[in-house]
């Protein structure tokens, strides 16, 4: 039988994605205007977040303010969250498209958005880590989002992303439909475990696309830290204000 190179796989890809641009133009999913999935114009008028932002969860702040009211006596394990942007817009099309529509192609470009954020504010890292996803929802959806986002940034800024050490072992409600921050907690408390000790002493970055409470991220970061992870920062595309 005989052996197709991994050149003639990419190059094959590359002409089937050349040819459905040509039958099936890109469509921003802002503006819906032909030629790119996120247009220019578009790109240029997102809702950025921008300092100063709460030290903890990274909502925009009033200067001189550290902590936001919502942060105020929150005994959390994440060392702290930061979001570019805000989820609204033509990025919350974009994250809808990425999550419930299949359109994976938006994840090159809105890693690099994350990119370019950790340019301006790096954060200290070793390693990233994707939110993970229930293996009955992963098998729902075919893929897993943060994942696509984390692989892509990895590639962008040189970093290696660990998808196996954490994982999440019971499915839980939407955060979105749940109404109290609260309750949120209570939603994902215990939901994650982080097997082995492969990340031991690591300073980790988890990724995500959408920040709503910082109670997922929060109880990821617990669990990688009884793992022994060093550090545990958030950083998510978008967060919700």
């Amino acid at each position: 039988m005989a052996v197709v190179s991994s050149y003639a796989l990419s190059l094959g890809r590359e002409l089937k994605g050349f040819a459905l641009d040509l039958l099936f133009p890109p469509r921003c999913v802002g503006c819906g205007t032909h030629g790119e999935l996120v247009c220019t114009l578009c790109v240029t008028g997102l809702p950025r977040i921008l300092p100063p932002v709460c030290e903890l969860c990274g909502k925009p702040q009033l200067g001189g303010v550290t902590l936001c009211p919502g942060c105020w006596g929150w005994q959390h394990s994440i060392d702290g969250i930061r979001s570019p942007f805000s989820f609204e817009g033509t990025l919350r099309d974009a994250v809808h498209s990425l999550k419930y529509r299949n359109l994976r192609g938006l994840a090159p470009l809105l890693a690099g958005l994350m990119a370019d954020y950790l340019t301006k504010y790096p954060l200290v890292l070793d390693i990233l880590v994707p939110v993970p996803l229930h293996g009955k929802r992963l098998n729902e959806r075919g893929y897993n989002q943060a994942a696509l986002l984390a692989l892509e940034l990895g590639r962008l800024i040189d970093a290696p992303v660990d998808q196996k050490t954490l994982v999440r072992r019971r499915d839980t409600a939407s955060q979105a439909r749940t109404p109290t921050a609260e309750q949120r907690q209570q939603n994902v408390a215990g939901a994650f475990f982080a097997s082995g000790r492969d990340l031991k002493g690591k300073r980790v970055v988890l990724v995500d696309d959408v920040c709503t409470s910082g109670a997922t991220l929060d109880s990821c970061a617990e669990s990688l830290k009884k793992a022994g992870v060093a550090s545990v920062w958030g950083l998510t595309l978008t967060k919700e204000l």
